[in-house]
């Protein structure tokens, strides 16, 4: 599949924004702007295995296509939702359970890069990988 391998981020476009809006301190975001992220996507047919690993934890995720999960994200924020397929597109949808606010995520190939975008309350940001 085209999210198949091992990525690591490179870059990142207003990624510090979108933290402040979901609310992370800022040392939590110093900090996550260089998390040295790496994923890594294994799918086959509508069933995807998600490693991720940075400096701060590693996770294992097993997941189907359309059927909803649990996910917290690293500063302990918890979300229920679930990604979807579209062609060369990973969409996700994620409500927060604090406050019911729903980040979007989109995964995609451009130029060889696993580009992650994200929207929360109106601000967008991107995340962007090579393959390792």
């Amino acid at each position: 599949m085209t999210f198949n391998g091992t990525w690591k981020v490179d870059r990142n476009d207003n990624y510090e924004k979108f933290m402040e809006q979901l609310g992370i301190n800022m040392v939590k975001r110093k900090l996550a702007a260089h998390d040295n992220l790496k994923i890594t996507i294994e799918q086959t047919g509508d069933k995807i295995k998600i490693k991720e690993s940075s400096n701060f934890r590693t996770l294992d995720l097993d997941i189907t296509f359309g059927v909803p999960f649990e996910y917290s994200l690293a500063d302990g924020t918890e979300l229920s939702g679930s990604w979807f397929s579209e062609g060369d597109t990973m969409m996700g949808t994620f409500t927060r359970k604090d406050n019911g606010k729903v980040l979007t995520t989109t995964r995609t190939i451009v130029d060889g890069e696993l580009v992650q975008s994200y929207n929360y309350d109106g601000v967008d940001a991107k995340r962007i990988f090579k393959r390792s």
